[in-house]
C-alpha cells in the first residue's frame, strides 16, 4: 500500500460516542510525527466544522480545523465553485446556517435557485413543506450526504436519506447528493492533502460510505472493525477494502512495514 495521506472517518473509527478509541489518539500522533497528512471526514451535516474540533480537541486528539472536512463544507465548496451566485434555502440547523452563510453563500427565505438538505436535527413542517413547495416551482435539490440512520451513543436516529427519497418522489426531481460515498468528497480531500488520490487511503468503518467511496474512487481503503461493522456483514457485502483491521491502532505497524 502507499501511505501518501489519510482520510479518517471519526465515530465508529477513532471514538465511539464519547470515548476515543483506545489507540486512536496515538495513531493522530504517529501519523504527524511521520508527516504523513491527514484529514477527518464526516458525513454528518447536523453541526458546524468547529463542533467537531472541540470534540475531537476534548477527546485528546491534537487536531486544527484544517484536518476536518464534513459534507456541509464539501457541499458550500461545491455550491461556490459548481453554482456561483445561485441562492439557497437551506434545510439546516441554525449553526450550518451560519456557516453557509459566512462563507458566502447567498442564502434566502423566498424563491431560491437551490434547496439544500442537511441532517436537521431542528426540522419542522414548515421547513419541509418549503422545500417542497420550492422543489415543485423548479429549484434544484442538493444534499449534504445519504445516510438513511446516524449513529448514536446507543442506537441510531433518522438522518437524511428517507427525506431526500421523499422528496425526489413528491417533487419528480432527483438530488445531487455531495457526501460518501461520492468520490467528489474523497477528491476534495486529497486536494486538501496536497497528494494525488490513488496515493490516499480512506479509514472507516462502514461499507456503504466510507470503503465504497474509495471503491468508486479506485482508491486503498482500510476496514476498521471498531465500529459498525464485522466480519460477517463485509462477507455479504461482496466488495473488499484492500486491508482490514481490528482498530487504527494496528495502522501504524502497517505503515512502517511498507
Amino acid at each position: 500500500m502507499r501511505f501518501g495521506g489519510f482520510m479518517i472517518d471519526m465515530d465508529g473509527t477513532v471514538y465511539k460516542g464519547g470515548d476515543p478509541i483506545p489507540g486512536a489518539k496515538e495513531f493522530i500522533s504517529f501519523l504527524k510525527e511521520q508527516g504523513i497528512p491527514f484529514t477527518f471526514l464526516t458525513n454528518n451535516s447536523a453541526h458546524g466544522r468547529s463542533f467537531y474540533l472541540q470534540k475531537l480537541t476534548r477527546l485528546g486528539f491534537d487536531v486544527g480545523m484544517e484536518n476536518i472536512l464534513t459534507s456541509t463544507i464539501a457541499t458550500i465548496r461545491y455550491l461556490l465553485t459548481e453554482r456561483p451566485g445561485k441562492t439557497v434555502y437551506p434545510v439546516a440547523v441554525p449553526d450550518v446556517v451560519e456557516e453557509m452563510r459566512a462563507a458566502g453563500v447567498p442564502l434566502v427565505e423566498k424563491d431560491p435557485d437551490i434547496v439544500v438538505l442537511t441532517f436537521d436535527t431542528t426540522i419542522t413542517y414548515e421547513k419541509i413543506n418549503n422545500a417542497f413547495h420550492f422543489l415543485n416551482q423548479g429549484s434544484e435539490l442538493i444534499a449534504t450526504h445519504p445516510d438513511d440512520l446516524c449513529p448514536t451513543e446507543d442506537s441510531y436516529d433518522i438522518d437524511i436519506g428517507p427525506f431526500i427519497r421523499m422528496f425526489e418522489q413528491m417533487c419528480q426531481t432527483t438530488a445531487t447528493v455531495i457526501g460518501k460515498p461520492n468520490r467528489l468528497m474523497l477528491e476534495m480531500a486529497a486536494g486538501e492533502l496536497g497528494v494525488p488520490p490513488e496515493d490516499t487511503v480512506m479509514v472507516g468503518d462502514r461499507l456503504t460510505t466510507d470503503i465504497e467511496m474509495a471503491v468508486r474512487a479506485g482508491t486503498q481503503s482500510i476496514l476498521v472493525l471498531s465500529g459498525e461493522t464485522d466480519r460477517a456483514m463485509l462477507a455479504r457485502w461482496g466488495k473488499n477494502p484492500t486491508a482490514v483491521v481490528e482498530s487504527v491502532a494496528d495502522i501504524p505497524a502497517m505503515v512502517l512495514g511498507a
